[in-house]
């Protein structure tokens, strides 16, 4: 018995957080930031096997006998690392809107 009480209990709080302002907006920042970003990486990324196998663009030459595909493989990683680096101070804003949240319900 005790057990489906403590089970209403989260139930209700579970509720009541999803159903708060301050919840609605930490998960609209996140979509905001994720859904465009996660698009742009998917692009970038596929764009590289796409170019290569079904157009001759990425073979011209850079710079010596440097091709384009080397520069666009290698801005891939640099894009990587950005994107992580990026996320990592979105996510401190992200870590702040949950800890207001939480201290709105008494939880901390």
């Amino acid at each position: 018995m005790e057990a489906e009480e403590m089970n209403k209990s989260f139930e209700n709080d579970y509720n009541s957080i999803v159903q708060s302002a301050s919840f609605q907006t930490l998960l609209s920042e996140k979509k905001k930031f994720i859904i465009p970003f996660t698009i742009f990486f998917f692009c970038f990324y596929f764009a590289l096997p796409i170019l290569t196998s079904y157009s001759k663009v990425l073979n011209t030459k850079f710079i010596g006998e440097i091709t384009w595909a080397w520069v666009f493989a290698f801005l891939q990683f640099i894009m990587t690392w950005g994107l992580c680096m990026l996320y990592s101070k979105k996510a401190a804003k992200f870590d702040d809107l949950t800890k207001q949240i939480k201290s709105e319900r008494g939880m901390e």
